[in-house]
């Protein structure tokens, strides 16, 4: 529980859904249960790798997921009932790896909307263990700039890629956080995104290239190796307090 608790907090980014505050008119739903639970369902997983002594790959692996009544609900999954916590079986691995818990999707989104740029960086940080280089100074946040608000995010990050100096480390983060699109900014799944089908064309910086979460997992664990070492250099920084 303590390794859960603290490294699985850190490494995770949990830390940050006690900062997290959608915007209320938008998502008006969301409250501090709903934090707890996203919370408790990552814990959950990771304290239930160690305890089982389990392959890093689990953490990947849909189909099963820890939820109680308030989580299932926003998630769309019915007969779970109470505010316990215990396994569920998810029909159609809809739910159940990291990279499908609302507590990752909602840290790694802006208050009113998804970030791609958030997302990929944590995947790449995380999971990839090759995290980007800082942005060049004076270089303005998307919410900045003068673009217009019509355009959707991925066209926006076109736009953005195309400011000198950006095009570089946007090319390389921003394709796996596109692959999380169907989510939003709260972790719900969705198709459509203000009446439009959402694209979540994506790929990872080897040059593969594919579309949606499913595929972003495969892609992933197909090279297991560099899971394993991240999570490892992520423990031993953990363990000895430095990099």
């Amino acid at each position: 529980v303590a390794l859960a608790d603290n490294f699985a907090d850190q490494w995770l980014y949990l830390r940050n859904l006690d900062s997290f505050a959608p915007d209320q008119r938008l998502f008006p739903e969301f409250d501090d249960n709903l934090r707890q639970a996203f919370r408790q369902e990552t814990r959950a997983l990771f304290e239930e790798l160690v305890r089982e002594d389990r392959s890093v790959l689990a953490l990947l692996t849909p189909g099963q997921t820890s939820l109680n009544e308030r989580l299932a609900r926003h998630y769309g999954i019915p007969h779970v009932y109470g505010s316990q916590f215990r396994p569920v079986r998810v029909p159609g691995g809809e739910r159940g790896g990291l990279l499908r818990q609302g507590s990752i999707l909602a840290v790694t989104s802006y208050a009113d909307r998804t970030s791609p740029v958030l997302r990929g960086k944590w995947v790449m940080e995380n999971l990839v263990g090759t995290p980007p280089p800082p942005p060049p100074p004076n270089v303005p946040n998307l919410k900045e700039n003068t673009i217009s608000a019509a355009l959707s995010v991925r066209e926006r990050l076109t736009l953005h890629r195309s400011t000198p100096g950006c095009a570089g480390c946007h090319t390389l983060i921003d394709p796996p956080g596109f692959a999380l699109e169907n989510f939003d900014a709260v972790g719900r799944w969705r198709i459509l995104e203000e009446g439009k089908p959402v694209d979540a064309a994506g790929g990872l910086p080897d040059g593969r290239e594919f579309t949606g979460v499913d595929r972003l997992e495969r892609s992933l664990l197909e090279r297991p190796e560099i899971l394993a070492t991240t999570v490892t250099e992520k423990l031993l920084t953990f363990a000895l307090g430095r990099g």
